[in-house]
């Protein structure tokens, strides 16, 4: 069990990070530029142009890497095609952005659509193949689960989708994402092998590729992951929690991404209710902390620390 866990770190680690020398160039040469909201942070100018849609990259050693343990381990199967899906949604969005140079990209709606489709097709597998219960473990309850019968169906699609676009909205920096899902990527391991989920390869696996992307994607980023990334990681966390009846663990330890996610809601619904004023200096809140004079590596570390702690009280939540 644990030789599959190095292999699978080392593994994609190892593709992820012999991709880069070769997809780089290629984004470059294809043009494939971050566009860079005129509204946004205005020192984030700078990065126009640089090369998006980077997430192809640690996709590509995640889904490797998991093929190639998927005969014994064959739960890492759904968990690959709620990530792998929404990755494609994800990169449908990016290259709307970077060959129209539509900044909006996919509408709200097609961009749903897309999303519940994905979230039906991994709803169907998992009870109907993999037979996983949708009974959800409590924490802090030594083990209690909790049965809602077909209640369970519709918080499954709230949980999907609202992780898949808190995580959206946590790729604002350069390395955020990856630093803070790394970091619940090895959480999600340590849980998958204390709970016989039997998903560690494909959760090792992304903790191996995430860890190669960093070495690009850390301030200054020569590379972004793009929705391509963002949107399939936000998959990867909660179909792991699913494989694992953990759901409500993805609030504990993924307390960035929804935080992330509300304080755009909560900034959006304040500006309307108020006629035009902001209740964040601007949202998601990592901008907010810039425009206090936080440099992004600050943000990231704080961040990916606050994660670990999370983490930790995940644990002893189990």
């Amino acid at each position: 069990m644990y030789h599959t866990i190095i292999f699978s770190v080392l593994i994609s680690f190892t593709i992820t990070l012999a991709l880069g020398p070769v997809v780089l160039p290629l984004l470059r040469r294809l043009k494939f530029g971050q566009t860079v909201r005129e509204e946004g942070v205005k020192a984030h100018i700078k990065k126009t142009g640089t090369p998006t849609m980077g997430g192809i990259m640690f996709l590509i050693g995640i889904s490797i890497t998991s093929l190639i343990f998927v005969r014994q381990y064959p739960n890492v199967v759904p968990v690959l095609i709620l990530t792998l899906g929404f990755g494609v949604i994800g990169f449908i969005d990016d290259y709307i952005k970077v060959v129209r140079k539509d900044s909006d990209g996919l509408k709200p709606l097609q961009k749903l659509l897309g999303q519940i489709l994905v979230t039906a097709a991994f709803a169907v597998y998992i009870l109907r193949v993999s037979n996983v219960s949708l009974g959800i473990l409590l924490p802090f309850t030594n083990g209690r689960t909790l049965e809602i019968g077909w209640v369970a169906i519709v918080i499954l699609f709230l949980a999907v989708l609202g992780t898949v676009n808190g995580t959206n909205f946590t790729d604002g920096l350069d390395g955020l994402a990856s630093s803070v899902t790394v970091v619940v990527a090895v959480f999600l391991t340590v849980a998958s092998v204390a709970r016989g989920a039997g998903i560690d390869p494909m959760t090792s696996a992304v903790v191996g590729s995430l860890l190669a992307f960093l070495v690009y994607n850390v301030y200054p980023a020569r590379v972004f992951m793009g929705d391509t990334g963002s949107l399939a990681l936000g998959g990867f966390v909660v179909g792991s929690a699913y494989m694992m009846q953990m759901p409500i663990f993805v609030i504990i330890i993924g307390l960035v991404y929804v935080v992330e996610v509300a304080s755009v809601m909560i900034q959006v619904t304040y500006f309307k209710k108020t006629g035009g004023k902001r209740f964040f200096k601007m949202a998601p809140i990592h901008h907010h902390f810039e425009l206090c004079g936080w440099s992004e590596t600050r943000i990231v570390n704080v961040f990916s620390t606050v994660t670990i702690i999370l983490c930790l009280v995940a644990f002893l939540g189990m």
